[in-house]
């Protein structure tokens, strides 16, 4: 399926990408290319996301159908294909502490993503991560190597 994406760009900013199809489904990149996998990968995850919990897809819209959508003024509309029924979704646990569970989740408000996404757009690196300012060590107990917090 092919779904309309729109690509925006304000002066000093990263490209940005959201889909009249689906609200809040947005993401970014620093290149045209790189926002072009951005968008198709944030699509997929949402979809998938929506697939799971049981809500309906929408049928993608039509150009004409977006004509007069605000939301198009100053952006460009281009398609992002997405094979339906792609990549089966799997649930994972995780532990964390309740503070980098909130940090988490106010870091995937930011970026438009759910914590599902974000989690696994940042453990693949795709995302920027905020720097922090001194990188944490500690030895694990059940190793002896040390491990990055």
């Amino acid at each position: 399926m092919d779904y309309i994406a729109y690509l925006h760009k304000d002066r000093d900013s990263d490209f940005g990408v959201s889909f009249p199809d689906f609200p809040g489904c947005i993401t970014a990149g620093k290149t045209l290319e790189e926002t072009r996998r951005m968008a198709a990968e944030a699509l997929s995850i949402h979809i998938a996301g929506m697939a799971e919990d049981g809500e309906s897809i929408p049928e993608p819209s039509t150009l004409d159908s977006l004509a007069k959508d605000p939301a198009m003024k100053h952006a460009v509309a281009f398609l992002v294909h997405i094979e339906p029924g792609g990549q089966r979704t799997v649930r994972i646990n995780i532990t964390a502490r309740q503070k980098q569970v909130e940090e988490i989740d106010r870091l995937a408000n930011e970026a438009g993503l759910t914590r599902s996404a974000y989690m696994v757009h940042s453990a693949l690196r795709r995302l920027p991560m905020r720097p922090r300012s001194a990188v944490q060590k500690r030895s694990s107990k059940r190793s002896g190597r040390r491990v990055r917090i």
